[in-house]
C-alpha cells in the first residue's frame, strides 16, 4: 500500500519491551529510491539520543494509531553502533550496523528489498535526508516547475514510487505525481531536481488524489 513520508515523521515506534521514541526523518538511496533507515528521536529513557532502524525490523505498524512495533529490545537498540546525524552516513558506519545486527548489507545482498542493489562494498552510499530533499525545486527540460513536497512509498518494500510535486508556483494550484524513474539528475549545491519531461508533460501527468492513492 502506498504511503507518505511526511505522514510516517511523527510515528511512534515501540521496542518489543517499550517505547522507542518517534520518527525523525528517513533516509533513501538514491540509487534505487528505497528507504533504508528511519531515524529515530529517542525519550529519557535514552537521553533523546537519535538511532537509526533498518525496516528489516519492523514487525508491524498500526497505520490508522500511527504506531510501529519493532522486532527490536530497547537493550538492542541502545547498544548499537553511535550515529551522528548531523554527518551523512558513511559505508564504514553502514558495515558495523549491519555487522551488529547480523544482517545481510543490502547493497550485497538485497535480502527483504525487491529492489535492492548490488554493489562493490567499497563503493560509496547514496543516502539521503527524505527532510533534507522535500522543498527542493523541480526542474524540467524546460524551465522549473514547483517542487518536492512528499514522497510516497509503498510499505512493504519500503521503495519510493512517487515524487509529489506542487506546481502552484508555475501555474494554477496542482499537485501531481511523477515516478522517480523520470529523474535525471539531482543537484545537490542547488536544491533542484532534474526531470527528463517538458513543464506540460508535467502538468499533464496523474493528479494527486490522496483519497485513493494514499490508504
Amino acid at each position: 500500500m502506498i504511503r507518505s513520508v511526511i505522514d510516517l515523521q511523527g510515528f511512534a515506534i515501540h521496542a518489543t519491551d517499550g517505547d522507542l521514541g518517534k520518527v525523525n526523518e528517513l533516509y533513501f538511496d538514491d540509487d534505487t529510491w528505497t528507504i533504508r533507515y528511519l531515524v529515530v528521536q529517542t525519550g529519557t529513557w535514552l537521553s533523546g539520543r537519535r538511532v537509526l532502524i533498518s525496516p528489516i525490523s519492523v514487525h508491524e505498524a498500526d497505520w490508522q494509531n500511527r504506531q510501529i512495533l519493532m522486532s527490536l529490545t530497547q537493550d538492542q537498540v541502545r547498544n548499537s553502533p553511535d550515529i551522528d546525524t548531523a554527518k551523512p552516513v558513511s559505508r564504514q558506519y553502514e558495515r558495523e550496523f549491519y555487522k551488529y545486527y547480523g544482517w545481510d548489507c543490502y547493497w550485497i545482498s538485497p535480502g527483504i528489498y525487491e529492489y535492492g542493489n548490488k554493489r562493490d562494498d567499497t563503493q560509496n552510499q547514496h543516502l539521503r535526508s527524505t527532510k533534507e530533499v522535500i522543498g527542493y525545486h523541480i526542474l524540467a527540460k524546460d524551465g522549473e516547475i514547483g517542487h518536492a513536497e512528499d514522497f510516497l512509498f509503498d510499505d512493504e518494500s519500503w521503495r519510493i514510487k512517487y515524487l509529489l510535486v506542487d506546481t502552484s508556483n508555475w501555474r494554477l494550484d496542482k499537485k501531481v505525481i511523477v515516478s522517480p524513474t523520470l529523474i535525471r539528475d539531482i543537484v545537490w549545491a542547488e536544491r533542484q531536481i532534474v526531470v527528463d519531461l517538458e513543464r506540460e508533460e508535467i502538468q499533464t501527468s496523474p493528479m494527486f488524489d490522496p483519497e485513493t492513492l494514499i490508504k
